[in-house]
């Protein structure tokens, strides 16, 4: 493939990236109604130098481009708040927190440890070497340099030596991954460089479409602050560090199917519905835990009284994610899922395409939906995402407009295609709506001009689908081809204005739709 990309014009793909960073933190996930992207990249130029005030999501500014992984680490480290009923609390509050824990292979200090992972650099074009510099002593020392980097998937890890309520197990690992951007400005020269924060997600119970994603607006209060799930651990971002999970405002991406916050499945209920308010518990400040912010973090002042950082809670330590956490056997099936071991890995950024690779965390494959069909006829069916390769998610309702097509009758002559609507990806019962045209090839008599007809006709259907989560099942390995499988029955009707024929559809597959 011939590569049409000058030297001259991916660097200034590089910078324009790191603009439009800056311009989808200030503004959410896309500019407002008549305000064009130039008009804002205009207001960010003309900003004071180190005047970052106005600008959401920044955690450092500085001059100098080289950065150890250790104080990288800490600049963008989260607060994480703990139900005042936690079990692993033992009663404890402020000071003498002592969760998250040290991994059962380290030593223990008797202190609050968070490990962090710098899972991705997205580096300029052949400048690979210069981006990130190994550490002589291990990966706090390691060295990344902003001049040559635009992007970093920046990851932290949660031990805990077990978790209660359904399900409850030993060595439980949560996490949560933050996008962070690198914004240089040229006519700065004391805060050339700046490090933002555009978009973090936390995880909760082993499953992308439950991740509780904020994209980092105006409104966030840093450091990020995470609320932790009573029992099991789940992350969920808190905007405003109000202690509350509110849908749609701590959580901002696939809010249908965001796991949000459910201290309740501490007492062993399962509830996999919608996100309900009496699911969380009212956090207390003393059960906060703060990260070991540098000296020189532009966040580290809010948290300070009388010249002491948080004077009255806990702090944590920090460290790298070792290879032994992938590689230690009963830790396997918490960690396994979250990223392998070694890491970085060091991206290059040559086009838009690379970029919006980076950017795009869902999987196109994994969500295709392919079941087995049956509505009186054999067939089967398939539902992929409207935009063919990226879903899109219907806003005011949360749900999803995908294309719903299936074949069916002899030789799979009959074909339709469907407007199709769920309302989310993960609920375990769920309704859908769909609605299209349907080509029905239908026999003629003997003797009659053409052995066959095709009827055109408008179709409705309705109905239910229940989807099964298999990963921690002894069929775990078809998660692989997709994250559910289920069973979808529903009512069909043929006719937009008269309802000619009323048919049952059932069907049996995999898919999240």
């Amino acid at each position: 493939m011939v590569n049409f990309w000058g030297k001259r014009q991916r660097k200034q793909v590089a910078v324009s990236v790191s603009v439009a960073l800056l311009v989808l933190a200030w503004v959410g996930s896309t500019p407002g109604f008549g305000q064009s992207l130039q008009s804002r990249i205009d207001e960010l130029n003309e900003l004071p130098c180190c005047d970052y005030s106005k600008v959401p999501g920044i955690v450092w500014a500085g001059n100098n481009p080289r950065m150890t992984f250790a104080q990288l680490a800490a600049y963008c480290a989260p607060i994480v708040w703990y139900s005042p009923d936690e079990p692993l609390l033992e009663g404890a509050s402020g000071k003498d927190i002592l969760i998250p824990e040290s991994m059962p292979f380290e030593e223990d200090t008797g202190a609050s440890i968070v490990y962090y992972r710098v899972r991705t650099v997205l580096h300029q074009e052949g400048e690979e070497d210069k981006a990130y510099v190994p550490g002589n002593y291990g990966r706090d020392d390691s060295i990344i340099d902003l001049e040559h980097t635009t992007a970093i998937d920046l990851d932290y890890f949660f031990y805990y030596h077990r978790e209660v309520g359904l399900g409850g197990h030993e060595h439980d690992t949560e996490a949560a991954f933050f996008k962070i951007g690198v914004w240089k400005r040229e006519n700065c020269e004391d805060c050339r460089y700046a490090l933002l924060i555009t978009s973090v997600t936390g995880k909760a119970h082993g499953l992308r479409w439950f991740d509780n994603t904020l994209d980092v607006d105006d409104q966030t209060l840093l450091p990020m602050t995470l609320l932790v799930e009573e029992g099991k651990h789940a992350s969920c971002t808190d905007k405003n560090a109000d202690g509350y999970y509110t849908p749609g405002f701590d959580v901002n991406r696939r809010v249908n199917d965001a796991w949000g916050l459910r201290d309740i499945m501490r007492s062993g209920a399962l509830y996999t519905g919608k996100f309900e308010s009496w699911m969380a518990k009212v956090r207390w400040d003393e059960h906060r835990v703060f990260p070991p912010l540098p000296h020189d973090s532009l966040l580290r002042e809010r948290l300070t009284e009388d010249g002491e950082y948080a004077p009255d809670n806990a702090v944590y330590e920090i460290r790298p994610l070792a290879q032994a956490a992938y590689e230690y056997k009963p830790m396997a099936p918490y960690i396994g899922d979250k990223g392998t071991d070694p890491w970085p890995a060091l991206v290059e950024l040559n086009d838009w395409n690379s970029f919006a690779r980076w950017m795009e965390v869902e999987s196109f494959v994994k969500s295709l939906s392919l079941a087995y069909r049956y509505d009186g006829d054999h067939g089967f069916s398939l539902v992929f995402p409207l935009f063919i390769v990226k879903n899109y998610e219907e806003k005011m309702t949360g749900g999803y407009l995908t294309h719903r097509i299936y074949f069916k009758d002899k030789n799979l002559r009959d074909f339709g295609w469907m407007l199709h609507y769920p309302p989310s990806a993960s609920r375990w019962l769920d309704s859908y709506f769909s609605a299209g045209v349907e080509w029905d090839v239908v026999d003629l008599p003997e003797g009659s001009e053409n052995p066959t007809r095709t009827d055109t006709h408008f179709v409705l259907e309705t109905g239910i689908k229940l989807r099964f989560n298999l990963f921690y099942t002894p069929l775990r390995f078809m998660s692989k081809v997709t994250d559910y499988w289920g069973i979808r029955i529903g009512i069909r009707n043929v006719g937009a204005f008269e309802i000619n024929k009323l048919i049952y559809v059932l069907e049996i597959g995999g898919g999240i739709f």
